[in-house]
């Protein structure tokens, strides 16, 4: 079974650090682009930050940028998203997605077809 399971979440105060893991079960994220999104209650999805399939290119939003790091370890077939200065409006549940329609940070989000269920992360102020 192909699945995606996403753990790390967790209530940390303004300021803080999380970092978020993203382990393939039944799939090798080395052959993988991988995506990181996050919805807010009440909120549309969005996507954050993208990593191709070798871990060499990466992409973010700008609202994350400089703050939030993704990366890929193919050894231990995961990858991680590093949250540094975390502030309250982070708060959402996040999910990563895999595709292997392609190989750079430029596939659609319609292409994302294997996806986590999701990890709760609160910021408190």
């Amino acid at each position: 079974q192909v699945q995606l399971v996403e753990s790390g979440g967790g209530l940390v105060h303004t300021g803080g650090s999380l970092t978020l893991t993203c382990a393939g079960f039944g799939l090798e994220l080395g052959r993988y682009v991988i995506k990181w999104f996050r919805q807010a209650p009440g909120k549309e999805r969005e996507w954050l930050s993208t990593i191709d399939r070798n871990g060499l290119n990466t992409r973010s939003t700008s609202s994350v940028r400089g703050r939030f790091q993704i990366s890929k370890d193919a050894d231990k077939n995961t990858v991680f998203l590093a949250m540094a200065d975390l502030k309250p409006e982070d708060t959402a549940v996040y999910q990563c997605a895999a595709s292997n329609h392609g190989f750079g940070v430029d596939i659609p989000d319609s292409l994302f077809d294997v996806w986590g269920p999701g990890t709760q992360v609160t910021v408190s102020s």
